[in-house]
């Protein structure tokens, strides 16, 4: 597995790390993540029926999903959650730590990246670090850098809500 931060400095992609205790929930981060100058962010790693094409799409961290109008929005038959033993094969983390930053892991490009469109116009961002332990701030900018570098090109899209 890549060393994310080797991966970012070796790269110039500027961050700011903010270290907390371990978060599973958007809940969690609330609690336990201090207050911080980016939009938080939801990263869900999704299937399709068949599992051959994976997704690894991020939203608004309070957004909730409309999991039924995803596969419309995806151009995909049905989907469902990736399981934690193919989040591991396509994007070596654990499940809590999906992450954008994941992406480096995927050096096939199996994984798909989709934003949603809202989200996309933030100025930065919060992502982990491929751990639950830490958020990292990365204006839009540096994502680009970071995608660029990685070979993965997002899919821009108002992501179906509740």
């Amino acid at each position: 597995m890549t060393d994310i931060y080797e991966f970012l400095d070796k790269n110039d992609i500027a961050y700011e790390r903010h270290d907390h205790p371990a978060v599973f929930t958007v809940e969690d981060v609330h609690r336990l993540v201090p207050p911080l100058p980016a939009a938080k962010t939801k990263n869900l790693f999704f299937r399709d029926k068949k599992g051959k094409r994976h997704f690894l799409i991020i939203v608004e961290g309070d957004k909730r999903l409309d999991i039924k109008g995803l596969p419309a929005a995806l151009d995909a038959d049905r989907i469902s959650f990736g399981s934690p033993d193919r989040l591991m094969q396509h994007l070596g983390v654990e499940p809590g730590s999906v992450t954008l930053f994941a992406l480096v892991n995927d050096s096939d490009r199996n994984v798909e990246l989709v934003i949603d469109q809202s989200l996309w116009e933030s100025e930065a961002f919060q992502f982990h670090p491929l751990v639950n332990t830490a958020t990292l701030v990365v204006t839009r900018d540096n994502v680009e850098k970071f995608l660029k570098e990685t070979g993965h090109c997002p899919k821009i899209i108002d992501v179906p809500g509740k």
